[in-house]
């Protein structure tokens, strides 16, 4: 009986694999599989993999598709995956030292979800920011008890997941866009009360400051909008938006037209994005200053919802980009 599943897509990433691969691969008497999904890579990734594969190949899988993003590479993985458990990792970002014993000490627990933290790191290792998986003194959770789940980050590669989970609720990653995670994680909150939070950083996080700087990829941001109305759609399904609405309209107001228009800001300030990004979250949410989490944000995200609401994109990309070369220096 294989207990995890590892899944990692793979697309173009020949620089960065080998040291993902290698802080995953540890001697140990827990069955656990890694399978690489190759999305139609053009550069030497293949190769890479196939590589590994030759050496591990009690270890690792290797299955190749057409390139349709990480959506669809993920949705293969799981499909393809025979672990009680899964774990989705980035083929850019790698586990710490002791990182992979920490994930597999974990599944001795008793959960659905297990969440775990992070830190992220320059292409040097260099930590930039520890970035907890769940903010708060409890360990066990449920969105029953803990709503504020909605509000972390929804991202995969900080958390493991039951393998039934996905089967038995059909959520699946989207394919083809942006924002997957956001899309399908939060939905499987609905289906357990059984989530663990675990505060160790055993993953990561590779932030490449270049990701995000062109005008196309701008755009691109607007695809966090049928996102987040996809999320809102399932929740009113479940008959639970008027207990959650809270929390799903500060995810607009934080995911949707802060942290969005301001990634559309930084590859382009002139772009469009930012206008469609507004007028839709004001329709969704016109009574957002009412919301308690809006009325707790900090003084920074304030200021950014003036100066977006008020058009002062200049000032925006003034403001975010001097926000990033101080990161940067920090390297």
């Amino acid at each position: 009986m294989c207990t995890l599943s590892i899944v990692i897509p793979v697309y173009n990433v020949e620089r960065y694999l080998p040291k993902c691969l290698d802080s995953l691969l540890i001697e140990t008497s827990v069955p656990y599989e890694i399978i690489l999904v190759n999305d139609g890579s053009t550069d030497a990734s293949l190769s890479v993999a196939e590589g590994y594969r030759a050496r591990f190949p009690e270890r690792i899988t290797v299955v190749t598709t057409e390139n349709m993003g990480q959506g669809n590479a993920r949705n293969v993985g799981l499909e393809r995956a025979k672990g009680e458990f899964l774990y989705f990792i980035d083929s850019d970002d790698y586990l710490a030292p002791g990182g992979m014993e920490g994930i597999l000490s974990c599944l001795k627990e008793d959960f659905d979800i297990c969440i775990f933290d992070t830190i992220a790191v320059n292409a040097d290792g260099k930590e930039l920011k520890y970035m907890p998986g769940f903010r708060g003194e409890d360990r066990q959770l449920s969105l029953r008890t803990h709503p504020e789940l909605l509000l972390q980050q929804p991202d995969v590669w900080n958390k493991i997941i039951r393998r039934s989970l996905f089967l038995d609720s059909g959520v699946r990653f989207p394919v083809r866009v942006w924002f997957e995670d956001l899309a399908a994680i939060p939905k499987l909150y609905q289906f357990t009360d059984k989530i663990l939070y675990v505060p160790e950083a055993y993953h990561r996080y590779l932030q490449r400051f270049d990701s995000v700087t062109n005008t196309s990829k701008a755009m691109r941001n607007l695809e966090i909008i049928p996102a987040v109305d996809a999320l809102w759609d399932f929740y009113r399904d479940c008959g639970r938006f008027e207990e959650l609405k809270d929390e799903l309209k500060y995810l607009a107001y934080h995911d949707e037209f802060l942290t969005s228009s301001v990634r559309a800001n930084l590859a382009d300030w002139r772009s469009g994005a930012q206008e469609e990004l507004m007028r839709d979250f004001l329709q969704k949410v016109p009574d957002y200053r009412s919301n308690p989490y809006v009325r707790r944000s900090s003084r920074k995200h304030k200021l950014l919802a003036w100066l977006l609401l008020h058009r002062m994109r200049l000032a925006v990309h003034i403001l975010m980009s001097g926000n990033n070369r101080m990161k940067q220096k920090k390297v």
